[in-house]
């Protein structure tokens, strides 16, 4: 038995501007967009790789969330702190120049780790963490 990752998800806050960024900063391409208007679920993806996807979802429609818990994510989401995912590319500093042609916020410069990898990290529209790492 095989158990692969098919999907993982991350909020987003305005899914034009996050389509924006991930097209044009990341390359990647999109694969579902449901939904109208803010309340819209889209399916991204690195052409690379078909078969594993991010799907940026509104996490203001999550059934059964208080006001508050809805504050508390935007809070976390603001901070950085609430969604990361870690992507990995051949030349991290390629990528990094990448993103900061494409005026993506960057949260750290491209270094060699004390733990063994070089990655740098960026935050997409929404506040999400992305941190790019050397692929092995």
């Amino acid at each position: 038995m095989d158990i692969t990752i098919q999907n993982s998800f991350l909020p987003h806050v305005d899914p034009d501007e996050s389509i924006a960024f991930y097209r044009e900063v990341l390359g990647f391409e999109v694969r579902m967009d449901i939904g109208h208007g803010p309340i819209r679920w889209v399916t991204i993806g690195s052409p690379a790789q078909p078969d594993t996807a991010i799907v940026l979802y509104p996490p203001s429609a999550t059934p059964g969330l208080t006001d508050d818990e809805q504050q508390t994510i935007a809070e976390l989401m603001a901070k950085g702190s609430f969604g990361t995912v870690v992507l990995a590319s051949d030349d991290v500093d390629g990528a990094f120049e990448q993103a900061v042609a494409g005026g993506a916020e960057i949260a750290q410069e491209p270094i060699d780790q004390p733990y063994g990898v070089r990655d740098c990290a960026l935050r997409d529209p929404a506040g999400n963490m992305i941190r790019i790492q050397a692929a092995h």
